[in-house]
């Protein structure tokens, strides 16, 4: 079967925002290409593998959000109505940048594989390592390697958004922690949280695309024991309360799961977000704190945060 790929030209700053966009519209994968991530990472060669430089030239400057759509429900009115919302942007205060859109018609084998040649083992945090499926790593001996095949769901750990996620569940989580991982795409934040010493993690995702590629992320990483998978909207699925939960999603999708969050945390546990942009920072916190969370800190990372706050 062939796919319609869908290009939008954007900012750092809108390629989250982008990418709820494409998936909310019925895209089967999104990636998002964005020459800034491999050129800070390539800055250090003991954090990521060599990348071919002409491979980072032939990116360009531009960050390209890229959405997979099926022949069979493309339409000149689904683009025209990505390009409304996209366009919509900045009434929200983000930089879209050129904001254009670009089709081209790819077939399956050719998305789903060729992006594979950016994707190498790189240092996470720490000890975390990730690394793909595919490839060999030669680590330290005190190394958490994390073994990924995004798939079709496009998440690779490489953006900053999960960099610090990865960061900051290094340092809160505990030996027997529930964990709950709300937008879990490829698994990756689940399966670093089982590997760090959770006993017990319920990974979440609206995209059943996601699901099925964290599952087998799972699997490939034997932690079907600790690890379940679900598809569904938030935490609609979960039913105890957790030492910690991870949400690596949109700033206006973490302040409306506050309330959740708090529904679904143990006090005095933590709630790690992310996918925060800077301007958003101060909205993010003064909403946390209006339903009683507390602030441990905030990492920063191009240009994008991630909070972990404690309940009372």
């Amino acid at each position: 079967m062939n796919y319609i790929e869908i290009s939008v030209f954007t900012t750092t700053e809108s390629s989250e925002a982008v990418s709820y966009i494409l998936e909310d519209e019925g895209a089967a994968g999104v990636a998002i290409e964005d020459p800034n991530d491999f050129i800070s990472l390539n800055h250090n060669k003991t954090d990521w593998d060599y990348v071919e430089p002409e491979l980072i030239q032939a990116m360009g400057t531009d960050v390209k959000v890229k959405g997979y759509f099926p022949e069979t429900v493309y339409s000149a009115a689904l683009l025209e109505n990505i390009q409304s919302r996209v366009d919509s942007l900045s009434d929200f205060g983000l930089n879209k940048g050129k904001g254009e859109l670009a089709t081209r018609i790819v077939k399956e084998e050719d998305w789903s594989t060729a992006w594979k040649q950016y994707f190498k083992p790189f240092k996470a945090g720490e000890r975390v390592v990730v690394k793909p499926t595919w490839e060999s790593y030669d680590g330290q001996d005190d190394d958490i390697v994390v073994e990924i095949d995004p798939g079709m769901a496009f998440g690779t750990g490489n953006h900053e958004t999960t960099l610090m996620c990865i960061k900051l569940l290094e340092r809160y989580i505990k030996k027997g922690y529930k964990v709950y991982d709300v937008g879990c795409g490829s698994g990756i934040l689940g399966i670093t949280a089982a590997k760090l010493g959770a006993h017990s993690v319920l990974c979440v995702d609206l995209d059943g695309v996601a699901c099925k590629v964290a599952a087998e992320n799972v699997s490939v990483n034997k932690e079907d024991d600790k690890i379940k998978v679900k598809n569904c909207n938030l935490l609609d699925a979960a039913s105890a309360k957790a030492d910690l939960i991870v949400a690596n999603i949109i700033a206006d999708i973490i302040m409306d799961f506050t309330p959740q969050a708090l529904l679904f945390l143990k006090p005095g546990r933590v709630f790690i977000s992310s996918g925060i942009i800077l301007d958003r920072q101060d909205e993010v916190i003064k909403e946390l704190k209006k339903h009683g969370f507390d602030i441990l800190e905030i990492e920063q990372m191009g240009e994008w945060c991630a909070i972990a706050a404690k309940r009372d």
